[in-house]
Parts: C-alpha cells; structure tokens; sequence
C-alpha cells in the first residue's frame, strides 16, 4: 500500500538536503548509472546489465571529477546491488553520495551530523523525535573507535576479531545494535584491512580513515579519507579481484578510467555515501524500508 504522507515527507527531506549542500558551496552532478567497471568490493555484487553493470555507487565517476577539478560536489540517484532484499534493502535504491577537497574524515563527518540536524529542523520541525518507540537526539552526535566499541559490545579487540576472522559476525551481532542508541554515532577508523578505498591513518597505521554512521542500530553511511595513492589502489583492486575470483563471484574488468585518473592526481580529499532511503525510514518513523519507496 503506498504510503503517501511517507512520500511527502520523503520529498521534504530531499528538499532539505540540497538545501544544506548548496548552504555549503556543493555543486549537484550527475553520472551514469550503467558502467563498464564497478570498484571490486568482496562483498557487494553488482547487477549485470548487457555486458556493462548497473552501479553499485557513483563513487568511481565523482572521484575522477575530483582529479578533473571539482571541489565539492554530491549526487542523488539510483543504485544497484545484486540480490538484497530485506527490511532495510532493496535490490535498487536511492544513495546519496558527496565528496569535498581539503576535508578531512572527520570534518566530513561534522557537516554530516550538521546537515541532518538542519534537515530535521525543516522536514519535522525538532531535532528530537522518536525511532520506533525510542527517543533519538539527532542535535547532538558521537564518535567511538571500531576497537572501543568492540572492547565494550564484544568483549574482544576488533583486531583480535579481525584475525580471528569474527569480526563480522560479532559487528552485525554484538556491535551495530548498541550504536547511536541516543544520537548519531559515527564508528571510526577500522582496521587497516578494512580500509576498502580510504587511506590508513597518518597518526596509527593498524587503522584507516574511514567511518559508518549509525542510528538506533541502523547503518546510514560508508566515509572515507580518500585514497590518492594510485599504487595502493591497484593493488587493493587487485586483491579484491583475487577474493572475489576465489567466492565465484562475477569477474570485473579494471576499472581503467578510474585508476588512469589517479595516477593522474587527486586531491585530498573526504567522501560519504548515505543510503537515502534508510535515512527516509528515520525521518518517517518507519519500520520497513518499503514504507518509505514506491514499488
């Protein structure tokens, strides 16, 4: 049943959005949802679409408009992911993606929390609202390192989880259900072999410069301290082919443009892609994702 005020409220946070991106100088672009080369992620399958893929997210695209000159720039639009289907999935989705140069990670996730307090402003009217019986303060906001929450949740190190290859059954079953309980949480700086297209930490290399936000349990958003160093990421594509190859998943072509316009030189630089809908299911008090899209 379609759920109109859902869709209307979901049109007021879209407003909003861009309200906050263009408040901060962002340029609103625009790519190709059909790609010759997705970015080789192990455990993200991409909808194959006449021998070119349908993209999981236009990370690739927004970066090579980095290396051409773009400073700050964010897309709204449809993404694909082979197979998901759920309370909080679909096989198609809307994301919500942003990059800025000279940012860090960690201001990146400031103008984050910021501009979901603003939208909250505009959309409901108040920063305080209620998830599912459960009051959230989307004014405020925390950070916690993946080990501390670890430490605290699972009662073990993420990097003795990490090696013990358990750390994702105790981050989906121990971790993620604690986390932005009250407010958003930002959960910072994964293990380094975690760091999928962000860069390690200057300060401490067992982690990278990446974060997900969450909100009552919910994951919202993937960030990172961008990867400039064209080396690195060949290699981590490569490695990513291998694991992939080794699970029977589909074979990738490089993603040559991409790399090409790395070795080429990209700024530093901070990005974030947030899964619109998931945030329309907090904003709409929804409990299913199908609450919130029209299918």
């Amino acid at each position: 049943m379609i759920n109109k005020a859902n869709l209307i409220r979901r049109s007021a946070l879209l407003k909003a959005l861009r309200n906050a991106f263009y408040s901060e100088n962002f340029l609103e672009v625009s790519t190709a949802v059909k790609i010759p080369a997705p970015a080789p992620e192990e455990y993200i399958e991409s909808v194959v679409s006449e021998g070119e893929f349908l993209r999981t997210s236009p990370e690739l695209a927004m970066k090579r408009m980095l290396c051409c000159g773009m400073e700050r720039i964010f897309q709204i639009g449809p993404a694909f992911r082979a197979e998901e289907k759920g309370r909080k999935h679909r096989e198609e989705f809307t994301i919500l993606e942003y990059y800025a140069i000279q940012w860090d990670y960690r201001k990146l996730a400031e103008f984050t929390a910021e501009m979901i307090a603003s939208a909250a402003d505009e959309v409901l009217g108040t920063c305080r609202i209620n998830y599912q019986g459960n009051p959230v303060d989307l004014s405020r906001y925390s950070f916690i390192s993946v080990d501390e929450a670890f430490r605290r949740y699972a009662g073990v190190s993420a990097f003795e989880a990490d090696a013990d290859g358990s750390f994702d059954e105790l981050m989906v079953l121990k971790v993620e259900p604690e986390l932005g309980r009250e407010c958003p949480e930002f959960l910072i700086d994964y293990p380094a072999n975690r760091a999928s297209l962000s860069r390690l930490s200057a300060k401490d290399n067992r982690v990278a410069e990446r974060w997900e936000l969450y909100i009552r349990g919910m994951e919202l958003g993937n960030a990172f301290g961008e990867l400039t160093d064209a080396a690195e990421q060949r290699r981590r594509f490569d490695e990513a082919l291998k694991f992939r190859a080794s699970q029977g998943m589909h074979p990738y072509p490089e993603a040559t443009d991409f790399l090409t316009a790395l070795e080429q030189g990209m700024p530093e630089s901070s990005g974030c892609a947030i899964g619109f809908d998931r945030l329309c299911m907090i904003f709409c008090d929804a409990y299913d994702i199908a609450e919130v899209i029209f299918e």
